[in-house]
């Protein structure tokens, strides 16, 4: 079969360096390799359906290229998707190109995926810092259940399971053949304080215990006797992804996620990474300390 008349992603200049991914990019790529797999299509089915040339509809589901916007929407259509869900497409496609996202919690893209969830799913490696809370992909459910539930008072039953459910569903990354590498510091004030019970924080210690043991998971927790330190103002996550990827901070608040993707911000908050990590607990110490703190309840 010959090749269709490429109608997607503008043509690099000869010779000229690709530009690296950014969020919003990638957010995008991952949205519509999702729905060509909700509809039930292969790549050859689409380029048949759309006249969209195959080598070009790789390069956009693998964040390789932006689609143009009559690609985009010939996509959009093979897909059946209208409404708020293709107007939010439409805008990603128009910020492509943009480095550096708020995301506000009530604007996320509809489908399974955040744009957090999305990107982590994409990664090879995470630095997760903590200061107040024990790290998403290491709570057990009662944890993470008193989690929410104290954080936003207001929240109904439904969300909190819903929630739940997307947050063990996200520990799966740890697990298979191939599982994300985490590395999570901990203030110990992430430790100290009781969220729901005694009998919910024993289990989440023990649960800690047995995640250190794994040899793609390293915790280290910062002591309360290293004094002031630099993950005090907040915490973040860094997200690395395969060699020529750029990295993303993400950066969680009241008002959504912020990533990150400006050199200078992801060299600054790898040099964070790199001074937390020096005056952290070991790990073999960090698991001394979680047990005595798991017997003192």
């Amino acid at each position: 079969m010959q090749d269709k008349p490429d109608l997607g992603a503008t043509a690099p200049l000869p010779r000229a360096r690709r530009q690296p991914p950014t969020v919003r990019l990638r957010r995008l790529a991952a949205e519509l390799r999702h729905l060509r797999e909700e509809a039930g299509l292969s790549q050859t089915e689409v380029a048949e359906k759309t006249d969209v040339n195959l080598a070009t509809l790789h390069r956009i589901e693998t964040a390789k290229a932006k689609p143009q916007l009559r690609t985009l929407n010939a996509l959009l259509d093979a897909y059946g998707v209208t409404g708020s869900r293709r107007a939010d497409l439409v805008a990603l496609q128009k910020e492509a190109k943009q480095r550096g996202w708020l995301h506000g919690f009530e604007v996320d893209l509809p489908g399974p995926y955040s744009a957090y969830i999305g990107l982590e799913a994409e990664a090879r490696e995470a630095i997760n810092y903590e200061s107040l809370f024990i790290p998403g992909l290491l709570q057990t459910e009662d944890y993470a259940r008193a989690v929410m539930r104290g954080v936003r008072p207001t929240i109904t039953d439904d969300e909190v399971e819903t929630r739940i459910a997307a947050r063990m569903q996200r520990q799966a990354l740890l697990e298979g053949d191939t599982p994300l590498r985490l590395w999570a510091i901990l203030d110990q004030a992430a430790l100290s304080r009781t969220v729901g019970d005694d009998t919910v924080m024993r289990g989440q210690l023990a649960h800690l215990t047995r995640q250190a043991q794994l040899p793609h998971v390293t915790i280290q927790v910062i002591p309360f006797s290293a004094g002031a330190h630099p993950g005090m103002p907040g915490s973040f996550i860094v997200l690395k992804f395969e060699a020529d990827d750029p990295e993303a901070i993400h950066i969680d608040s009241m008002a959504g996620g912020l990533f990150l993707e400006k050199e200078a911000d992801i060299q600054r908050y790898n040099d964070i990474c790199q001074h937390l990590r020096a005056i952290a607990l070991s790990p073999a110490d960090t698991a001394a300390l979680i047990a005595s703190m798991r017997e003192g309840r």
